[in-house]
């Protein structure tokens, strides 16, 4: 009995196991006022705060991939392209090339667009890694500059579509 039980978990294919993703990241977008009305303040880039956030917004992209038995693959053999792509989530084909030499089956990527100082936009998309086609996306707009309220945009589009349960 124990035989069987073992050769049952050693050739069971994993549970959790969801496919290789490319992540390249969230890119954050300043198209508000705050930027774009002095050229001092465009240069000196955006906020550290919202900086910050951006990379709590990725932190949690990954945690929950990762928990629900996606791959997250190392960058590192595309870590030269990337590096010269503003933004992976909009650069007409360059992320299926990354993924293709990576060996994804899939691409995460996200946009974070500040439309005013208290209104953000945030955008996931998980896309086939060798198509580009969208296989699931979401967007979100949230009002509010804090740590709590961009979480908040990020949980719901996790929750309600990335990892939504389909209807039977």
């Amino acid at each position: 009995m124990r035989l069987i039980l073992f050769l049952f978990l050693a050739f069971a294919p994993a549970a959790y196991a969801q496919g290789e993703v490319a992540f390249f990241g969230l890119h954050l977008e300043d198209s508000s006022d705050q930027t774009t009305q002095s050229s001092s303040l465009m240069a000196a880039g955006p906020d550290d705060a919202d900086l910050a956030r951006v990379e709590m917004l990725e932190g949690m992209l990954t945690e929950r991939f990762e928990a629900e038995g996606y791959t997250l693959l190392d960058l590192a053999p595309v870590a030269e392209e990337l590096e010269r792509v503003s933004n992976p989530a909009s650069c007409y084909g360059c992320d299926i090339r990354m993924a293709k030499t990576l060996g994804a089956e899939f691409i995460l990527v996200g946009e974070v667009n500040m439309v005013s100082p208290v209104l953000v936009s945030i955008a996931v998309q998980l896309k086939n890694g060798t198509s580009g086609e969208i296989v699931k996306g979401g967007s979100v707009s949230v009002r509010g500059s804090t740590d709590e309220i961009w979480a908040r945009g990020m949980r719901q589009i996790l929750k309600n579509r990335i990892f939504r349960e389909e209807d039977t």
